[in-house]
């Protein structure tokens, strides 16, 4: 049974991802940092190949910490 939801939060400076309960609390988590690409003031690009990898990093982390595997989840919302 799905008892869990996952949220990915991509940011600025890391990817994350983390696992929650039915009651909200937190049961796993993991984060990354990825290179900043700051080609001109006020810019901030990211590499897609690594966004990618580093996401696949952290669901897979977060999953780990949480010990559960990608089934026991209900839902995943991305930010």
């Amino acid at each position: 049974m799905a008892d869990y939801v996952g949220a990915i939060d991509q940011g600025t400076t890391s990817t994350r991802f983390m696992v929650f309960d039915h009651s909200g609390q937190v049961k796993g988590a993991a984060q990354k940092e990825h290179e900043q690409i700051l080609p001109k003031p006020g810019w901030v690009e990211h590499d897609a190949e690594e966004v990618l990898t580093r996401t696949t990093e952290v669901v897979t982390g977060g999953l780990e910490d949480a010990g559960i595997d990608a089934g026991d989840l209900a839902a995943v919302g991305i930010t």
